[in-house]
């Protein structure tokens, strides 16, 4: 009789290598290892072999590279969502990782799909969300959840993994769970679980620390088109060029990283160190880019859907109606948002010092202190006494509940004053 199949998204790391053994050891499953190339930088062959020598029965990797910054760096980008000031690295990546996982399974005719996250993380609600909305025939494997796995912390699975002898790059000294891509990496753990410490410079992958880039300023011009980024600096790129190039500049000075304390879906405050070197270079220069072009009521409700679609997509819920609606929504406003943006980047700050669009609504015949001819300023006089209105009859009727007769002597001797200066 066959044995079951089980697809495990599968990184090379301490969890999913541990994983592996015991699935294969505990259930005797046909264990199909799949690694999706999101950008990190690991070496895949040596992954895939790791994985056969581990135990499985197939290793499998993908590259999802541009696709992951089309159809949701992009998307995100263009909503200009943020989650309590995270940039959603590891959320966009889940929902295309899980898809990943689906399309493997229906083709190896597998009813199983294990993942390395624990019951306490945000990721097992990604991953198995986006599974049921793709696939709901399919059974979660999550080892973590189970009463029968052994373990119950990093420091144990350390020490099986040295006793199993596999190779893992963890020790107990350098314990940090990490998530890297090519839009971020993420560390938790290790002496960050105390909020009391500060990080050490010593966690820096992707930039470096704020203190230790160069003292000089850096420019970079950044072309969008219908709010996708296209070109650096004139030269036309590729989604994975450009964010590559982006990231490189990005790190040089130090930008993108964040120490947060975040409320995580399932309850719990976390601390995470976020670095996003290229990514926040793009948030800041597309969000200068739109104030020229939007105008003030799309722009103030954008920012309302740009929050829904972070938490939407923080939570797990990408594979949804109201996902959709909102990206409807989100490709509208930015049909104008065409221009380009120069950034300046110093020490860990990004700033958009410059922009240009063919769409601006920025005029300076309108909004320059000198003389115009386009903009009667007598006019905001009766705008005024319009807009105020309101508050105007607010203040009349608490004065005459207040003072009964007294408002309207006050009034007719104000109308008599205001009798002397007309003729």
């Amino acid at each position: 009789m066959a044995k079951e199949k089980v697809i495990l998204a599968y990184s090379g790391g301490l969890d999913t290598s541990v994983i592996m053994k015991w699935l294969k050891e505990n259930y005797d499953y046909d264990v199909i290892a799949v690694c999706c190339n999101a950008g990190q930088k690991e070496d895949f062959n040596a992954i895939e072999q790791k994985a056969l020598q581990t135990g499985a029965i197939k290793a499998i990797t993908l590259d999802i590279r541009e696709e992951f910054i089309t159809d949701y760096i992009w998307p995100t980008l263009k909503a200009g969502a943020s989650y309590e000031n995270y940039l959603l690295g590891t959320s966009m990546a889940r929902p295309l990782m899980a898809k990943k996982l689906v399309e493997i399974a229906q083709a190896e005719e597998a009813f199983y799909i294990a993942h390395g996250c624990t019951g306490k993380g945000n990721d097992q609600v990604r991953f198995e969300s986006s599974i049921h909305a793709l696939d709901p025939a399919i059974k979660i494997i999550a080892p973590w959840r189970m009463p029968e796995w052994p373990f119950s912390s990093r420091e144990e699975m350390i020490a099986y993994s040295v006793e199993q002898n596999i190779p893992i790059s963890q020790s107990t000294e350098k314990i940090y769970s990490r998530d890297e891509n090519i839009w971020h990496i993420s560390h938790e753990g290790g002496e960050l679980e105390n909020p009391w410490n500060e990080h050490y410079d010593t966690i820096h992958v992707l930039s470096l620390p704020p203190e230790k880039a160069p003292d000089e300023v850096t420019y970079v011009n950044i072309d969008f088109e219908k709010g996708v980024p296209v070109a650096v600096d004139g030269v036309k790129m590729g989604p994975i060029e450009l964010l590559t190039k982006l990231n490189e500049l990005g790190s040089k000075n130090g930008i993108g990283t964040i120490d947060i304390i975040e409320n995580r879906l399932v309850g719990m405050k976390s601390r995470g160190v976020y670095e996003t070197p290229g990514g926040t270079i793009l948030f800041a220069a597309r969000a200068g880019l739109e104030e020229l072009i939007l105008d003030r009521d799309t722009s103030h409700y954008k920012k309302i859907v740009g929050e829904q679609f972070a938490e939407i997509l923080y939570n797990g819920l990408w594979f949804t109606p109201l996902r959709e609606a909102i990206c409807a929504f989100v490709d509208v406003t930015q049909k104008n948002v065409t221009g380009t943006v120069k950034m300046k980047l110093y020490k860990g700050n990004a700033t958009a010092v410059a922009k240009k669009s063919p769409y601006s609504l920025y005029n300076e015949e309108f909004a320059t202190f000198s003389k115009d001819e386009v903009y009667n300023q007598y006019d905001a006089e009766g705008f005024i006494n319009l807009w105020s209105l309101p508050l105007k009859i607010r203040a009349i009727q608490k004065e005459t509940a207040e003072g009964g007769a007294k408002y309207h002597e006050t009034l007719e001797r104000k109308v008599f004053k205001a009798s002397e200066f007309v003729e």
